[in-house]
Parts: C-alpha cells; sequence; structure tokens
C-alpha cells in the first residue's frame, strides 16, 4: 500500500500549543541532507489516518512539501503521544533517498506446524515477535516468515538459524532464541505444582479455621 502525506514547512516562532490547537502537528525531516533537518507542520487529522497503516521504523511514506518543492520517500522514525491522552503530539521522518542502507523493524510471521507439536504435544513457544534488520532502502520486506514445521519438542531456532530475504541483515544479537518447543511435561509439572500448593495452603486453612472455634 502506498502511503503519502502532505507536510508544510513550519515558521519556528509558532509554538507547538498553538500549532496543535489550529488543527495542525509539528513534524521533521531528516536524513535528505546530510545531517540537515526540516521543522514541518502536518495537518492533525491526516497524521492520524497515516497512523491506522504506518508502523514505526518500518513503513515508507512518500513526504511531500510543496512550499519548497520537496518530495521524496521517507521512513515512520519517531511518533510522540501525549503521556496520558491517546492524541498525537509529534512526528518524526526520516528520508531514504540518500541512504545506501536503513535500519528497521520488521515483524516476525510464524508458518506451518511444528512437528513436536503435532507429533509429540509439545507446545510452540513464540519468545520474538520483530526483528530490527538493516537493508536497501527499497528492500525492506513487510514481514519475515519463520518456517517452524521441522521444529522437535525441544529445538530452539535463533536469530542466527533465520533465512533472511538477499540484502537482509540482522543487526540483533544473533545467538538470542527467537521460538522453541516447549516439552508437553512443563505444563503438566506446573499444574502439579499449582495442586501441591493448594494441598499445602488448605490444612493450614482447616487448622486457623478450628483454633478460632476453639477460642
Amino acid at each position: 500500500m502506498d502511503l503519502s502525506i502532505q507536510c508544510q514547512t513550519r515558521d519556528l516562532a509558532e509554538k507547538p500549543k498553538a500549532i496543535r490547537r489550529d488543527g495542525r502537528l509539528p513534524a521533521v525531516l531528516y536524513g535528505h541532507k546530510g545531517a540537515e533537518s526540516i521543522s514541518l507542520t502536518i495537518n492533525a487529522k491526516d497524521a492520524a489516518t497515516l497512523m491506522r497503516y504506518a508502523s514505526v521504523n518500518n513503513t515508507l511514506v512518500t513526504v511531500e512539501v510543496p512550499d519548497i518543492k520537496w518530495s521524496g520517500k521517507a521512513l515512520l522514525r519517531e511518533v510522540q503521544t501525549h503521556p496520558w491522552k491517546n492524541i498525537i503530539e509529534h512526528v518524526s521522518f526520516f528520508s531514504i533517498a540518500a541512504q545506501d542502507e536503513v535500519e528497521v523493524v520488521v515483524p516476525l510471521s510464524y508458518v506451518g506446524e511444528a512437528a513436536g507439536v503435532s507429533n509429540d504435544g509439545g507446545t510452540l513457544d513464540t519468545l520474538v515477535n520483530d526483528l530490527a534488520i538493516k537493508c536497501p532502502p527499497g528492500s525492506i520486506p513487510e514481514t519475515i516468515e519463520i518456517d517452524v514445521s521441522n521444529l522437535q519438542v525441544g529445538d530452539i531456532l535463533r536469530i542466527s538459524d533465520l533465512t533472511l530475504p538477499a540484502g537482509v541483515i540482522a543487526v540483533a544479537d544473533l545467538e538470542k532464541s527467537v521460538v522453541t518447543v516447549l516439552s508437553p511435561t512443563v505444563g503438566a509439572e506446573s499444574e502439579a505444582e499449582t495442586e501441591l500448593v493448594d494441598l499445602v495452603i488448605q490444612p493450614e486453612a482447616t487448622d486457623a479455621a478450628n483454633a478460632d472455634t476453639a477460642k
């Protein structure tokens, strides 16, 4: 899905509160020209609509700034919200035009049924839901699929075991565990421990009640 948003350059004399009262939001675009940044404003309703489809550090957006005749692809880099109200207060965009590589976070999608689950009654335990990666701007994947079909009970997939798309490099700890299949006895042991706690507590509660009756 192609996303775009139109912005206007911001007069730095305008205070953020005044901008928000006017139905706009302060924003910034950087990365388009080295370390230089542009202070912008965007329509608050347009920003809210954009956030329904865009994810921070994952989604490319076409940013248009007509008054300086600039338009280009940018990552939605940061969204600041009010501390307790569910409203957007500031948005940051990072231009990718001059970048050889960008660092983004993409969701992981687990596909297939693990053999240790279907054959041995184990439980699939997903430990990571997204992954920080580095890749060319035009090669950002929407998601990274992980096939768990061959996982047996006790198997662990680490980041170093993942098959990533061409040009994509993981920037997280390669030894970090991503997904595993737990033995069915783990769940049984947890239930047994709960029952044992109940057995220990109940006699104590009974003794206390008897003591109160005796008084």
